[in-house]
């Protein structure tokens, strides 16, 4: 159960922002913005910022999601994870054995490319220790030009903040939506 009330959005201080919220994800308000409501600046901006860095990138959306799926593993924020392991990734051109893969923290050469363990690389040393090492940002370099490696930075760095928001706020996923069987 969530550490605050999740709202409705039918207050009508929020209602309207609450509309915008839903609207811009898919018709629905999802936990994280019901909780993100009582603070609707701070539910505003995060809209913005997260359309802005998942949606207006220049990234590669599978890398994209890659990146969200790891910091979500490390982190072990199973609200992210779930949403975007069955939901985002496949979407994004990402197979099953690729999210389990980030899952089970098997990131070997053969499931995923080159540019792909770069960025899971990346994501993963943000994450644990906040900075990548110098090896792993040559292997980025090679990949990704300057913007993009910005563009990860700042998204392996969101979603550490997300997954942290989600994970202190005891968030749960809206309806559960299990992985897709294995082929």
């Amino acid at each position: 159960m969530a550490r605050v009330p999740l709202l409705d959005g039918r207050d009508p201080a929020i209602a309207d922002l609450a509309r915008h919220l839903s609207a811009s994800r898919g018709g629905r308000l999802i936990n994280l913005y019901r909780a993100l409501l009582h603070a609707p600046p701070v539910a505003s901006a995060w809209l913005d910022f997260n359309t802005a860095i998942r949606y207006e990138g220049t990234l590669p959306p599978g890398i994209v999601e890659l990146v969200i799926l790891r910091v979500a593993a490390l982190n072990g924020a199973d609200y992210q994870f779930r949403v975007h392991g069955p939901a985002h990734a496949p979407k994004a051109g990402l197979r099953v054995e690729q999210v389990e893969a980030v899952r089970e923290a098997q990131l070997a050469p053969g499931l995923f490319d080159a540019a792909q363990l770069a960025a899971l690389d990346c994501a993963t040393e943000i994450t644990r220790s906040l900075e990548p090492a110098e090896a792993t940002w040559a292997a980025m370099r090679s990949h990704y030009d300057a913007r993009q490696q910005v563009e990860l930075v700042v998204l392996a760095s969101a979603y550490n903040m997300h997954t942290r928001v989600a994970r202190s706020l005891q968030l749960e996923q809206e309806a559960p939506a299990p992985l897709p069987p294995k082929a």
